[in-house]
């Protein structure tokens, strides 16, 4: 049998099983589908596919990768992120931020209150629409006003009185080059916890606290808004993404392959297998032995950005208990979304560079030898995998009074909802 899962338990809603199929060769084939359209990209990790097989005790577990998924079709996503704050020091008390494919293309904060392009390619928006960053400008001076007091009501309901307060949202799409949208996501969150979010399926609000169950039935009951939302969601951010996924092709498009090294601070430390310059981040490293990766003695440091635009990441390897002789026996896999081809790197002593000894150099691509990281430590910034102290970023609801903005739909971002008002 084969089933998915969600933190360990078995699904039964949003699933597709498909039946047992002969292979030309004597065996069968099998595959069960996951519906993944209202679920947020950043909960894929909770997901895996399990199949067993009859007599065998042990089961096969594949997480739910977006990197290992197969495909030949892009995908493209656009996000929202507007956050509001109370009580933090040198910090704006309201950020917006967009991305295209993973890409800042515009920010505004409160301090220089303005919105301005992140991207070159962002400025030739006006060319075909001179008064563009002006609406966004007047759109967003609007909302910071309503942060600022809609925070106060909801540290009213949360019986909160001083202290460092943050409300935030999330909204956005992703689709298919081929299909359109796949997946939608609108949430809202309060000091660093999931507050209320929309379920597209059921056109319903969900709320996870109890201060939110009143926003919930308000915004249930108001149909109207509902409607608004959802053709928002699936037409007017698919209509936005692919304007803005045109104007920066060129630069969202391209792929970059990294340098990789092998990096080491002392004898005894581990040795660090790092790659930069890679692009775009969707990429995957890690250590095997004898051809089979390993999951014991590793440490997988978390994708980091370069200054300009690159990324960066690195995967440590404890080799403190492994003979010298079979350090042959290990190398380092880097792959990177789209590109058929990987980078293999042998575990190779002479290849190491280091602090406390003199490495060799080489001319030999295959060694993937890296000649250009700055040696402080071992000279690799890193940053561990680690929870967001704030799970979404978000945009505050908005009074229908106060916005009265007649710009395109996206410039509404589809959205003039109540919300903490009672």
């Amino acid at each position: 049998m084969m089933f998915w899962r969600k933190d360990g338990e078995e699904l039964h809603e949003d699933v597709d099983l498909g039946e047992i199929l002969p292979n030309h060769d004597g065996s069968f084939q099998m595959s069960v589908d996951l519906d993944l359209s209202s679920v947020p990209a950043e909960d894929w990790r909770r997901y895996d596919c399990v199949f067993q097989l009859s007599g065998m005790k042990d089961d096969i577990i594949t997480k739910l990768d977006k990197v290992e998924i197969r495909t030949n079709r892009v995908t493209h996503s656009l996000k929202y992120f507007y956050t509001g704050s109370s009580g933090v020091p040198n910090l704006p008390e309201f950020v917006a931020v967009g991305l295209v494919d993973d890409v800042e293309m515009f920010y505004y904060d409160s301090n220089i209150r303005r919105a301005e392009p992140k991207q070159d390619w962002m400025s030739r928006l006006t060319e075909d629409d001179p008064q563009y960053w002006q609406r966004e400008t007047e759109l967003l001076v609007g909302h910071q006003q309503l942060f600022k007091a809609n925070i106060e009501i909801l540290k009213q309901r949360f019986n909160q009185t001083e202290g460092v307060h943050v409300y935030q949202r999330m909204f956005g799409c992703n689709w298919y080059d081929e299909t359109g949208v796949v997946n939608v996501y609108y949430q809202d969150g309060y000091d660093g916890e999931n507050f209320i979010s929309f379920d597209l399926k059921t056109e319903s609000y969900i709320a996870t606290k109890p201060q939110a169950v009143i926003t919930k039935h308000k915004w249930d009951n108001d149909k109207a808004r509902i409607t608004q939302l959802k053709h928002y969601l699936t037409q007017e951010c698919l209509e936005w993404g692919k304007k803005y996924v045109n104007y920066g092709r060129s630069s969202l498009m391209r792929t970059d392959l990294p340098s990789v090294s092998l990096l080491q601070k002392s004898p005894s430390s581990p040795v660090s297998c790092h790659a930069t310059g890679f692009y775009p981040d969707r990429a995957r490293m890690f250590w095997r032995k004898d051809g089979e990766q390993l999951h014991e003695d590793v440490d997988l440091g978390e994708i980091l950005p370069n200054h300009d635009g690159s990324f960066q990441m690195s995967v440590d390897l404890d080799l403190s208990s492994v003979p010298a002789e079979d350090w042959r026996r290990y190398d380092c896999v880097f792959q990177l979304s789209g590109v058929e081809d990987h980078i293999v790197t042998k575990l190779d002593k002479a290849e190491i560079r280091t602090n406390w000894e003199p490495t060799t150099t080489t001319s030999n691509p295959s060694r993937a030898t890296y000649s250009n990281v700055p040696l402080n430590g071992y000279g690799v910034k890193r940053r561990r995998k680690k929870l967001a102290t704030l799970n979404v970023v978000i945009y505050i609801y908005f009074t229908q009074s106060v916005i009265q903005t007649k710009g395109p739909p996206h410039h509404q971002h589809g959205l003039n909802i109540t919300c903490c008002r009672d």
